[in-house]
């Protein structure tokens, strides 16, 4: 399909996004825009990325806003969006063309000559930002969707052309198998999102139905290194391409290194035979498998090694990665994203790999539920900083029915570490920060909530 069937497709057409300020719905009301639509939207507040959007010339209104939904000719929702909401039940009501956002991205997918969807419970907005950036090196002008905003394209959204789409590609409520992959990557399969998916088998067998998406004549990158990884793509009809560190592989990594800032350098291997030398420009081990699994995607279309290497180096991170805030007192400050305990561990390894004082935690979970399903796991991989502080649990979609509490975690923490303690609001840990850390000690927010505004009010 050429570039102008795909604006026929939307050209004058009214779309309204409920919760248009989410970080995929905000890249999907930008791609709407460069294919002629009138877009509109709502949320709960306003952001960076709302603002952004409204001037862009998209009307947005905060709250419930139902009178919205009469002009639309399509209402797009996030999951999160309850049944009872006031604009979904108007649009229910109208009876409105109506699409769950991953399944209109799905739609969006399918207008790609190849679909690039990056995939798995850690890194994939590391390792999409890689891709993009190898891309926009080798000039091919892709179409990219990631979730965190990347400076190169100053934002989480790039309008390209229609050969390539490279997009993040989320499990949560099999978001992912609405997708139309030409090529593929898992990093990695944990066990997250429990409260839909219940079990790590479930999430295996979403994986693995993912994977079948891709077709005969496409690709699947797999890491080799991760053992739930090597369960799920026996059904696969793609070519398989694996990379990792530790078994052999495809693509693999020797002679790592790395500087006082945990910065990583290695020699890249494909086939046995030497690819070229990597200096990463972003700190921790695990972004050489993020690297080596954007190197395996990018070699299958680009030749050029140079490009690809130039692509790589070019990244300094994203928001919310291991981002750098700046400092208070000499003390450094940093923020992560990090919310499963995996993730954390990965963290943790980043903080000791960069040269500080003492470790400062602030630690917000994410959901009662996760925070009920891996409490003794957060305990356990919280208590190796020096001095933890915990935040109020955020909630976003969840009432608390799990009879949970931030106590029960600090109580858990101190069989380990007595320096923990818990704070109700963000403007006592940021008291209480300035209060003790001394210069070069290290203070480092985590969770995927607003917890990264401690680190940002603290500078």
């Amino acid at each position: 399909m050429i570039v102008s069937e795909m604006i026929s497709m939307f050209e004058n057409k009214t779309i309204h996004m409920i919760g248009i300020g989410g970080i995929s719905m905000s890249g999907i009301a930008q791609m709407l825009l460069s294919l002629g639509a009138n877009v509109t939207g709502s949320d709960v507040k306003q952001t960076k990325i709302t603002e952004k959007l409204e001037n862009l010339g998209i009307v947005i209104k905060y709250g419930h806003n139902p009178e919205m939904i009469e002009n639309a000719d399509i209402v797009v929702y996030t999951a999160a969006i309850s049944d009872e909401d006031e604009e979904k039940v108007a649009a229910m009501k109208l009876g409105k063309e109506m699409y769950e956002r991953a399944e209109f991205l799905g739609i969006i997918s399918k207008q790609y000559k190849n679909c690039l969807c990056i995939a798995g419970t850690h890194g994939k907005s590391t390792t999409t930002s890689l891709v993009s950036l190898i891309f926009l090196e080798a000039n091919l002008n892709p179409t990219i969707q990631v979730g965190a905003i990347l400076p190169q394209i100053d934002g989480n959204s790039y309008i390209g052309d229609k050969d390539y789409l490279i997009m993040e590609a989320c499990e949560y409520v099999d978001s992912f198998l609405k997708f139309n992959p030409t090529g593929a990557i898992v990093l990695n399969v944990d066990d997250d999102h429990l409260d839909y998916f219940h079990n790590i088998n479930n999430i295996k067998k979403s994986f693995t139905e993912f994977l079948n998406l891709v077709p005969d004549d496409g690709i699947a990158i797999i890491n080799k290194d991760d053992i739930n990884s090597n369960n799920i793509y026996k059904e696969t009809k793609a070519k398989v391409i694996s990379y990792g560190i530790e078994n052999d592989a495809d693509y693999m990594a020797k002679s790592i290194t790395h500087n006082d800032a945990g910065y990583y350098s290695f020699d890249v291997y494909h086939n046995n035979e030497f690819f070229n030398h990597i200096d990463l420009n972003i700190n921790g081990k695990h972004n050489v498998y993020n690297a080596l699994a954007a190197i395996a995607l990018s070699n299958y279309y680009i030749d050029d090694k140079d490009v690809i290497k130039k692509g790589l180096e070019k990244y300094h991170g994203v928001e919310r990665r291991f981002e750098y805030i700046g400092t208070y007192n000499d003390a450094l400050i940093y923020d992560d994203y990090a919310h499963h305990p995996t993730e954390i561990k990965t963290t943790l390894e980043s903080v000791k790999e960069t040269k500080h004082n003492e470790s400062w935690a602030v630690f917000q979970s994410h959901t009662f539920s996760r925070t009920k399903e891996h409490l003794d796991e957060f305990a356990n991989i919280l208590a190796n900083f020096d001095h933890i502080i915990i935040a109020p649990i955020y909630p976003a979609r969840e009432t608390n029915i799990y009879g949970i509490s931030e106590d029960m975690l600090v109580d858990k923490i101190k069989v380990n570490n007595q320096n923990v303690i818990y704070l109700d609001s963000f403007d006592k840990i940021v008291d209480y920060l300035k209060d003790n850390i001394k210069p070069q000690d290290l203070v480092i927010t985590i969770g995927a909530g607003p917890i990264n505004e401690v680190g940002l009010k603290l500078k």
